[in-house]
């Protein structure tokens, strides 16, 4: 007995240093973490943490498994997130179909009004938010504060469609009847977005759900959490100010286990998803095996066609722009430059000098233009596509390589003499790389354009006006978005954004893509005192 005191002491003393040493660990961890760094404080004007909550239904949750976001920039960590389990999913779903009883019956203008109040508390916080995508995404700072103003944008949109939306009134051919269309919202919308526009794709999808009637299911790419948790934080604010649920608006973070239930959900009225073409097919075929609604925005292996008449000090500046913005990054990048055979190595030249003038630093640095890739594996994906193109055909003109500094950063690239055909220039790439290829005549200039699978954006580079209405026709692209004499990116959120094809069909954002948040019911009202049938059938 007297031998067991020791040995008990021994254990109890053995488990306290050990519980001090894993203590002293995360302590440790916790003071790597840049949001305890004097320079990124201001993360914690945005109400972020050391850990966040990564489940909103109207109160603050989550489970599941802690997540770290990393800097792109340095490889970093920011901050953590606790992701939802399926249990946090289950009650954040019962929770926004609640909600949606609520805000149902709240007239379209006033729910635009609910909007317009979202639009200017992101605008209080446009800077700091901006920071934070450039950040945790890696996009330059006038990128991220831009893609906030789009959020802003479309909430003013938004603000004056709630006041427009709706259906006409037809002709009956039958005495006594009108005949009407009446629009109604889906209900639950569920928005999945992609790491690359961590704000603005959330925000064309959420303003227009809104004001049609709608609420939202927000899960954002797991790699850009904080984002998600900011945003999410900022419209929670206007809604408990308004004295409205929370659920309206719902996020819930997660991988691929919290989309897959969204889109096996039946009670997910419309999944919109912004992702890759490969992830968006699966999502599609189980959205589909339920008859669920779609909303697709998916990859784009984009082209500028330059003809021979075209003004060259207006095509330079658009490829750069268009190809090294975002780092390679944006759904609508130029992929493809298609130069008509005359200009071909002018135009090679121009470009590949202007890449070497492209400033290259830390994102938030506001003399930046080209910052990281997002990822690790986006890396390893530049390197494995850079050497498909040489065993290809392809030559080097400038770039080629991953840069000695800390971060995701890569060498934008040009690469040239592969066939249009060529299984490379074939896939989307997500990456800073520029295929140049050379054409002879219209035909091929429109057809290679055509000849991908992807179909969202395209532009052509000429001052014949036959050929730009042949361009805009029936033979001409087969794109979404359809350019003259301007890049392939750089939308504006008054027209509807998105492409044909392997690229989904969907449209978000302007023009009648509100359509796509709300159900159509043609409704016949018999206000006489007959029964005449259509088409002058007698049942007597």
């Amino acid at each position: 007995m007297q031998r067991l005191v020791p040995l008990a002491i021994a254990r109890h003393w053995a488990l306290r240093k050990k519980f001090f040493a894993v203590c002293h660990r995360q302590t440790a961890a916790m003071s790597t973490l840049l949001i305890n760094q004097p320079k990124y404080s201001w993360l914690k004007d945005l109400g972020l943490h050391e850990e966040n909550d990564g489940v909103y239904n109207g109160t603050w949750g989550g489970k599941g498994e802690v997540v770290t976001s990393y800097c792109p920039a340095n490889n970093e960590p920011i901050a953590r997130v606790r992701q939802a389990t399926m249990a946090d999913y289950e009650e954040t779903v019962q929770k926004a179909k609640e909600a949606w009883k609520v805000w149902a019956d709240v007239p379209a203008p006033k729910r635009g009004e609910i909007v317009r109040q979202i639009g200017d508390a992101l605008r209080k916080k446009i800077k700091i938010l901006g920071s934070l995508v450039s950040l945790e995404m890696g996009k330059i700072y006038v990128e991220g504060v831009g893609e906030v103003q789009e959020y802003v944008d479309v909430c003013d949109y938004a603000v004056g469609l709630s006041r427009m939306i709706g259906g006409p009134i037809l002709p009956s051919e039958r005495p006594g009847h009108a005949l009407i269309e009446q629009w109604n919202p889906v209900g639950l919308v569920g928005i999945i977005t992609a790491f690359n526009f961590p704000v603005a794709v959330y925000g064309w999808n959420n303003a227009i759900a809104l004001i049609c009637g709608n609420v939202c299911l927000w899960k954002g790419a797991p790699t850009t959490p904080l984002t998600s948790v900011a945003v999410t934080k900022i419209v929670a604010e206007v809604l408990e100010q308004n004295s409205l649920p929370g659920a309206i608006c719902s996020m819930t973070c997660g991988g691929a286990d919290i989309g897959s239930a969204m889109s096996k959900d039946e009670r997910v009225d419309l999944v919109s998803f912004t992702g890759s073409t490969n992830v968006g097919k699966m999502v599609s075929l189980m959205v589909q095996e339920r008859f669920g609604r779609q909303l697709l925005e998916l990859g784009g292996n984009n082209a500028i066609v330059v003809f021979e008449d075209a003004d060259l000090n207006l095509v330079v500046p658009s490829a750069v722009f268009a190809a090294v913005g975002t780092a390679g990054q944006r759904c609508t990048t130029t992929r493809r430059l298609i130069l008509h055979e005359s200009i071909h190595d002018e135009v090679v030249e121009r470009v590949a000098k202007a890449y070497k003038q492209v400033r290259i630093g830390d994102p938030w640095d506001p003399s930046t233009l080209y910052g990281p890739l997002h990822t690790k594996q986006a890396v390893e994906q530049y390197k494995a596509a850079i050497e498909q193109a040489k065993q290809q055909g392809g030559s080097l003109v400038c770039g080629g390589q991953v840069m000695d500094r800390p971060g995701n950063y890569v060498e934008p690239t040009i690469i040239t003499g592969l066939a249009h055909d060529a299984p490379i220039v074939h896939t989307e790439t997500f990456v800073p790389i520029l295929y140049v290829l050379k054409f002879k005549t219209e035909e091929e200039g429109f057809g290679w354009n055509n000849e991908v699978k992807q179909g969202l954006s395209s532009s052509i580079f000429t001052k014949d006006m036959g050929r730009v209405f042949r361009w805009l026709g029936p033979k001409g692209s087969d794109c979404g978005i359809v350019n003259v004499n301007i890049p392939t990116s750089g939308a504006e959120i008054g027209g509807a954004f998105g492409g044909e094809k392997h690229t989904g069909g969907g449209r978000e954002s302007g023009s009648d893509s509100w359509k796509q948040y709300m159900r159509r019911s043609t409704c016949t009202i018999n206000y006489s005192k007959d029964l005449p049938l259509a088409q002058g059938i007698k049942f007597e």
